[in-house]
């Protein structure tokens, strides 16, 4: 080491330890190395937390008990993406750090400290971050974290669909795209997909006929093909021609509706394809933007050889702030006590009041599809996809001092 380069301290040392022990670290000794960092450099008492697969709590890697997500210290944590901290009785203070892959949310790292200055803050920080990254590496290798986050058994339709998924979240500093599906556990022929690459925001969003194994392959040969095509550098009509060509050549008797969307993040330019699904919606200023991505009449996916005119592409521009909806119909038809529709004006009413609010868009789109799922409490007929996208988002604050009641692990 040259002369003039400062040794490494003890918290350099420890994480660069976590981080090449974390290469072939058992998934479940996460929070155990977590824990030996905080108490090493004299921060306190950690413990970590990952939400469940439809984000109703956080569950403890350690075998805890669970935290609700919407009314608790923790929750508050993960859904505003923001440190929260409060007394703590015998202790001194309780902070909550949210866990996060990008945009993505995992789940939260809690920690009991007699004191928090800048100094600890930051390092609390860094650990979360390599915490998340090795969380990321490791949850579609090893099975350790899908036991801890699964409330209930998973249909294999599901199964199979929720391996072909990306991150229900990516992002960019000017574009924010974030999806919810439900039914969680017995997912039919819905799937999402988005990706950003060399300045474009490429999205999907597909609703495969059916509500069997065969509608899972349907939606899972369709993403494949999307992305196929994407990779081989395939703009809009060509890729909806490349997903046309493959459902009628190896599911014949099948078919798929979706939306393909492609989104210039530079300059807010989108074309999209719509495939017999139903119209996006364009939500600017406080208001649905009437027709605004209405197009003509497309038949499915699948069925292009039945029509002679090729698909077509519209354009449109967005203005900063823009929010599109992309959905499928088991949202809106979601149907409650008194056999009435969730309905599109309550699905956007939703959706503008938590813009209004300034709620970032993984949390709106989560508490729209719980507010669904609660309209409908016997349980979801049909899936239920929504995928928002918003364009020039705000951007968060990266430290909120308030200080809610405290709470406990």
């Amino acid at each position: 080491m040259p002369a003039d380069t400062p040794p490494l301290n003890l918290g350099e040392e420890l994480l660069e330890r976590f981080l090449t022990a974390g290469r072939t670290l058992d998934p479940r000794d996460a929070p155990r190395i977590a824990e030996q960092y905080t108490r090493d450099l004299g921060l306190g008492s950690s413990a970590v937390y990952l939400a469940d697969i439809q984000q109703n709590r956080l569950v403890s890697l350690a075998g805890g008990p669970d935290l609700a997500i919407d009314d608790t210290l923790a929750g508050s944590a993960f859904r505003s993406g923001s440190l929260r901290v409060a007394e703590d009785t015998g202790t001194g203070l309780i902070a909550w750090f949210p866990l996060t892959d990008g945009a993505e949310r995992l789940g939260v790292m809690g920690l009991r400290t007699p004191a928090l200055d800048r100094e600890s803050i930051r390092r609390c920080r860094l650990l979360a971050a390599v915490l998340a990254m090795v969380i990321t590496s490791k949850r579609d290798v090893s099975d350790s974290y899908a036991h801890g986050t699964r409330a209930d058994t998973m249909s294999l339709p599901s199964e199979m669909l929720r391996a072909f998924l990306p991150p229900r979240t990516v992002c960019t500093d000017r574009a924010i795209s974030t999806a919810v599906l439900e039914p969680a556990y017995r997912l039919g022929g819905d799937a999402f997909e988005h990706s950003l690459a060399d300045g474009v925001l490429h999205a999907a969003v597909l609703d495969a006929m059916g509500h069997d194994l065969a509608s899972g392959l349907t939606a899972a040969l369709a993403l494949a093909a999307c992305r196929n095509a994407r990779r081989n550098g395939a703009d809009v009509p060509d890729l909806v021609d490349t997903i046309d060509e493959a459902l009628h050549r190896w599911f014949p008797d099948r078919f798929a509706t979706g939306v393909f969307l492609r989104l210039d993040i530079a300059t807010g330019t989108l074309h999209w394809s719509n495939c017999g699904h139903p119209p996006p919606l364009l939500i600017r200023g406080g208001e649905v933007v009437a027709d605004a991505l209405a197009g003509p009449e497309e038949l499915p996916l699948g069925l292009a050889r039945l029509g002679t005119a090729r698909r077509s592409v519209q354009t449109a521009s967005l203005k900063p702030g823009d929010r599109l909806l992309i959905y499928t119909d088991g949202v809106v038809d979601a149907k409650g006590a008194h056999h009435e529709f969730f309905g599109l004006d309550r699905f956007t009413d939703f959706v503008i009041r938590a813009t209004a609010a300034g709620e970032p868009a993984p949390e709106a789109l989560r508490r729209l599809m719980h507010a669904i799922l609660e309209h409908q409490p016997e349980g979801l007929t049909d899936d239920a996809t929504i995928m928002m996208i918003e364009w020039q988002p705000a951007v968060p604050p990266l430290l909120d001092n308030t200080r809610p009641h405290p709470t406990t692990w």
